[in-house]
């Protein structure tokens, strides 16, 4: 029984932190690669153009709570990595530049989606005979999943996270330095959204995940 559990969880954890993982560095890599396109190379310097998880990887975000939480079966599964560094000063236009540095991070994952979509389709049309058929498809699905719920959460327009940095150039000089100055409260108040606000996120998540898999279906039909 031991030993089944034991497969049971290593499958949780290829199955969900293994595309999680995948999904944070590729998010943290692309802030870092528009920050270098805008002039900054801060990122690049400290090692951050890369999708090792070690350099973008924060001990309690990306390794401790995301393990915990599949290992202890918690419906509650976030995390989060190291932000990369960008030294305004380098940058021409610093209010433009940034919002562009700051999308580019939930952006990467919705095209991580995109991807993950079209893969979908093409296992779905051509790979159902394979034996590892259907791990592959769960794989993709939890891929899917987990890249849109680190877009549409680092979206909420609120410091610490990408959405603080996307609406500033919109917003009035003086509401975005309340927003700077709440970072802390801010962070609570995304804590117990997260923990009591599920459905919140979860709703939009899942409406835009089954869509993209939807349309993988109506794809492999296409295909066909």
């Amino acid at each position: 029984m031991e030993q089944l559990n034991f497969v049971e969880l290593g499958y949780k954890l290829g199955m969900v932190f293994v595309p999680f993982l995948f999904a944070l560095c590729f998010h943290e890599m692309s802030h870092a690669v528009v920050a270098k396109m805008r002039g900054d190379n801060t990122g690049e310097r400290e090692g951050r153009l890369s999708m090792n998880p070690m350099v973008h990887a924060d001990p309690i975000g990306t390794w401790t709570l995301p393990v915990l939480a599949i290992l202890l079966g918690s419906s509650f599964f976030f995390g989060w990595a190291k932000p990369v560094p960008v030294d305004t000063r380098n940058l021409k236009n610093p209010r433009m530049d940034m919002f562009w540095i700051a999308l580019a991070g939930p952006m990467s994952n919705v095209f991580l989606a995109i991807v993950g979509t079209f893969a979908m389709a093409v296992i779905v049309a051509y790979g159902s005979d394979l034996e590892s058929a259907r791990m592959i498809r769960q794989l993709l699905s939890s891929f899917i999943l987990l890249n849109l719920f680190l877009a549409v959460f680092n979206l909420i327009p609120i410091h610490p996270l990408d959405g603080g940095k996307v609406v500033e150039p919109f917003l009035p000089i003086r509401w975005n330095m309340w927003l700077e100055q709440n970072q802390g409260t801010l962070s609570m108040f995304l804590l117990v959204i997260l923990l009591l606000g599920g459905p919140i996120l979860s709703t939009p998540v899942t409406f835009l995940a089954q869509n993209l898999l939807n349309f993988a279906g109506a794809l492999a039909l296409w295909l066909t």
